[in-house]
């Protein structure tokens, strides 16, 4: 069976549907950087890598049995994953982005048993990270999908468009600090 619209890697394995094995890529990935921007077409797997990624980070380690990655990575280490997600919603509203990034915030910070302490998204953000860290002893992965979705769903309003994009710098920038 073909995945077609399925997004998640868990489903794909799980459900015995179709996988074209890219494991062998994201190792090489995972090994040789820091930060990566992954940029591809619409419709082309950025959100499967992403939920891949995911997957593989959090340590489950029996979605990747018969893949090219599994006697290549130590399944005992669980990182802590906080994941972005900008599919859904339209952020044409000035407060949107504001308040979908809040709410994913306080979902993250709630399942991770971390209140939150700053009202600031970048703030928030941050002591989420540091917490993590500090709880687990693992680095932290930020994973963003559809990163540029505020921007782009308001590029007829210039103002929002703009708006969105300081926001996100801002937001982003605590990643890289």
């Amino acid at each position: 069976m073909l995945p077609v619209g399925i997004q998640t890697f868990r489903e794909i394995r799980e459900e015995g549907f179709h996988y074209v094995d890219k494991t062998g890529h994201v190792l090489r990935l995972v090994q040789g950087g820091k930060y990566y921007f992954l940029s591809r077409p619409r419709r082309f797997g950025k959100s499967l890598l992403v939920d891949t990624f995911k997957e593989l980070f959090e340590g489950n380690g029996d979605l990747f049995r018969g893949l090219a990655i599994h006697g290549h990575w130590d399944w005992a280490v669980k990182h802590p994953v906080v994941r972005f997600q900008f599919a859904g919603g339209n952020y044409r509203d000035p407060d949107r982005l504001r308040l979908a990034v809040a709410r994913q915030l306080d979902m993250i910070g709630e399942k991770a048993g971390v209140g939150p302490r700053y009202a600031d998204a970048p703030d928030r953000l941050d002591h989420l990270i540091r917490s993590l860290r500090r709880s687990t002893g693992q680095q932290v992965v930020v994973l963003v999908d559809e990163y540029d979705k505020p921007v782009l769903d308001a590029l007829a309003e210039p103002d929002v468009a703009l708006a969105n994009r300081d926001f996100l710098r801002g937001f982003y920038g605590v990643v890289k600090d």
